[in-house]
């Protein structure tokens, strides 16, 4: 019963804490309009407020959980390396690891640069944080941040990401333990905007899409054993090397559904 309600706590943090600052968010838009809007691949302007949102629930839906420190690390870094690519980097057509590498090379510093190696190290710190031996905090950091990465590429269409995190996180809500707290606190989290990414009224961005992705990675991280984190960076790894391809298939998932949706909202 303790640790089912753990869960619901978890949930109803994520969730709730979510809401209040993504309404708060929307009603304040501080720095002004240019800061938060953003015409999305239909043409429609929509509010950025459910990135920063998401993170924040993520971390605090966390708290329950005995490894809320790493959690939170994780997120809330995630986020914040997100939110600089969405603000830094809002022009810029590069994307991918190939493209910002190669801008490395020339001696140009990306946002998109500054976000890999930003969540690879937070990645590795909390993994450092959740596990033991240094072959699984190896691990555990690639499962953080591939997953944070896997999250974003999938990020190509409203209400794709936040579906993702919730068809992923939702077996999690079934397990034991910090893995069962920290998985319902992502799903809480993307619940709570999926209305409002799939109506085009928000977009999560850079900032919520690897704050999801990381919330997600950290449970599955507290589930697993050696065995099962190289399993599932393993996975990672190819989904990152076959970026464009996953990108393109989430795209073409669920188009028709997305087109239904949108056609009722107008």
């Amino acid at each position: 019963m303790i640790r089912k309600f753990g869960r619901a706590v978890a949930f109803g943090l994520g969730a709730g804490a979510t809401r209040a600052v993504y309404g708060e968010l929307l009603r304040r838009s501080p720095g002004g309009a240019s800061w938060w809007e953003r015409t999305n691949y239909a043409g429609r302007t929509v509010h950025l407020g459910a990135g920063p949102a998401v993170a924040v629930g993520a971390a605090l839906g966390a708290l329950p959980s005995r490894t809320r420190g790493a959690a939170a690390l994780a997120v809330l870094a995630a986020g914040a390396c997100g939110a600089y690519d969405d603000v830094v980097g809002a022009g810029d057509p590069r994307r991918g690891f190939r493209a910002h590498l190669s801008a490395l090379r020339d001696g140009e510093v990306t946002s998109g640069a500054v976000k890999l190696f930003g969540i690879a190290a937070a990645g590795l710190a909390a993994g450092a944080l959740l596990k033991e031996r240094p072959v699984d905090r190896f691990l555990a950091g690639m499962v953080i941040a591939g997953t944070a990465h896997f999250v974003n590429l999938v990020d190509v269409r409203p209400g794709r990401a936040t579906a993702a995190v919730l068809t992923l996180g939702a077996p999690g809500l079934l397990r034991k333990g910090p893995a069962g707290v920290l998985s319902a606190a992502s799903v809480g989290a993307a619940a709570a905007v999926l209305p409002d990414d799939v109506a085009e009224r928000t977009m999560i961005g850079d900032a919520g899409a690897h704050a999801l992705g990381a919330a997600l990675g950290t449970a599955i991280v507290a589930g697993n054993d050696r065995a099962g984190l190289a399993a599932h960076a393993a996975g990672l790894v190819a989904a990152a090397v076959y970026g464009d391809k996953v990108s393109e298939l989430a795209r073409q998932v669920g188009e028709t559904d997305q087109r239904t949706w949108t056609g009722r909202r107008r």
